[in-house]
């Protein structure tokens, strides 16, 4: 079942998120969910907000997406990124272009 996970990283700069998704595709700047190291990506919106950044990611499986957390989270670790913890929630409905 696909999952939306919400991450709200506050203290996070558009630089570190920049550093994370070049170290995650190669320098390419993960610009295609064929870009990141794990399969299963479905969308992925990325927002500033007044204290950080908000990230939005629908991913087919709860299970892909722990293990994109298996890669990710050290990444944020190595940049001095805030530590991510999504919350979780159940697909009922997925448009997409």
């Amino acid at each position: 079942m696909a999952v939306v996970a919400v991450f709200e990283l506050p203290g996070m700069t558009q630089d570190m998120y920049q550093q994370i998704t070049n170290k995650l595709s190669d320098g390419r700047g993960a610009k295609s969910p064929s870009d990141w190291p794990v399969a299963g990506l479905l969308s992925h919106t990325t927002a500033t907000t007044p204290d950080g950044l908000l990230i939005v990611d629908v991913w087919e499986s709860e299970q892909a997406l722990q293990q994109f957390g298996q890669i990710v989270a050290p990444l944020h670790q190595e940049v001095g990124a805030p530590t991510p913890t999504p919350k979780i929630y159940p697909v009922f409905n997925l448009v997409t272009a």
